[in-house]
């Protein structure tokens, strides 16, 4: 279980053990993730050690097809219909050419 008092490192190891699983779990190999994502094995092998970049890791659970994971990891935000008024109130319309 995945938690704050566990330390960035640990969550990422925790990760990586869980993406290694699913990849066992559907018997893929290393190679056969790595082509299927057009990343290298030793790209894969950081996913599976927690060290990775996100458009990596975005490839991988692409292969996986896991991708639905991270609806639920990072739900898009909602906004009210209020607030996004008031946030295009505060957006600006057009440059004063006054910066330098």
């Amino acid at each position: 279980m995945i938690n704050f008092a566990m330390t960035d490192r640990a969550i990422a190891k925790e990760l990586a053990k869980r993406i290694k699983q699913q990849r066992l779990n559907k018997d893929l190999s290393q190679r056969s993730v790595a082509e299927s994502a057009g990343i290298s094995i030793t790209a894969i092998q950081g996913v599976e050690k927690g060290e990775s970049t996100i458009l990596t890791l975005i490839k991988v659970l692409r292969v996986l097809g896991s991708l639905d994971g991270l609806e639920s990891f990072l739900p898009e935000i909602i906004v009210s219909p209020l607030a996004l008024a008031k946030l295009e109130e505060k957006k600006r319309k057009k440059a004063s050419g006054k910066r330098k």
